[in-house]
């Protein structure tokens, strides 16, 4: 072989093996003309050409209504279930309250033979609900002091004059009270322990214009719609309470509060475990 065709030769491996494009990537040629790594040259191949990318993830106009039709789906079953879940939780926190006062119902009676009375006036035609629904519960169950006219529950924290219990309960004294001196006297017993701030409301002119306010029982959940208010306050849901005549006990008592959630009614009553939607009053 001559000296010009050796030069040749050697030119055209010294371009074989120079570097080389493929796609976007640039494969190195080893001194032997041949990829370095055919690994190298599968990664190469296997890179997406410029502009690509982009096209790969844009969506359609079809694909992006469905996607938000989905997204409202979905927000429509979250709402309804939220919804349900602060209903239970409305009920359930009357139920626990209603088994609470139960509980002392019963251990009333074990000390006393009887109930605790309810208004006698419950029974009349309710032209004055805030008469018709107040109660002694509070004073029975709490137990009371009497000095000097007045009758104080057992922890100081509420009280009514005699001269306002008939107007107000429709009963002329309370039984759970402590009688005789200190020493060879009877004190009242506590059978509501633990009662909460949130479960005690203020009836204001329970019996007309001139009596002052009075202590009554209530749900601590209030309505809970704020458009209902049996005695014309927010938050004042009293328990309604009948031994004298109940209809749905027999014998014993009737116990229950109404709740109005979203629009509807919520019997939670102590004759029926399972809620009343949208029935009357007894």
């Amino acid at each position: 072989m001559n000296v010009n065709a050796m030069t040749t030769t050697a030119r055209v491996n010294s371009a074989a093996r120079g570097p080389m494009e493929v796609g976007a990537s640039r494969v190195k040629f080893s001194a032997a003309g041949g990829a370095t790594s055919q690994a190298d040259l599968q990664i190469a191949n296997k890179l997406p050409l410029a502009g690509s990318l982009g096209a790969a993830k844009a969506f359609t106009l079809i694909e992006l209504l469905i996607v938000i039709s989905i997204i409202g789906v979905l927000s429509a079953f979250g709402i309804a279930a939220m919804i349900g879940v602060v209903k239970n939780k409305y009920i359930s926190t009357a139920n626990a309250e209603m088994a609470l006062i139960q509980a002392g119902l019963e251990r009333y009676k074990a000390a006393y033979g009887v109930y605790p009375p309810s208004n006698p006036n419950f029974s009349l035609p309710r032209t004055d609900p805030n008469f018709s629904i107040v109660n002694p519960l509070l004073f029975e169950l709490s137990g009371v002091t009497f000095n000097n006219g007045v009758y104080t529950t057992m922890d100081g924290a509420n009280s009514v004059s005699t001269n306002k219990i008939l107007a107000s309960f429709g009963v002329a004294g309370f039984i759970n009270c402590s009688k005789g001196s200190a020493e060879d006297g009877v004190a009242a017993k506590v059978f509501l322990p633990g009662l909460k701030a949130n479960q005690i409301g203020m009836v204001t002119n329970p019996a007309g214009s001139g009596n002052p306010a009075v202590a009554i029982l209530k749900t601590s959940v209030g309505g809970p719609d704020l458009k209902y208010q049996p005695l014309g306050a927010v938050d004042l849901n009293p328990w309604r309470y009948n031994s004298i005549n109940p209809t749905n006990n027999p014998g014993s008592y009737d116990l229950y509060v109404q709740l109005v959630i979203n629009g509807k009614t919520n019997l939670v009553c102590n004759w029926s475990k399972q809620v009343q939607i949208n029935r009357p009053l007894p």
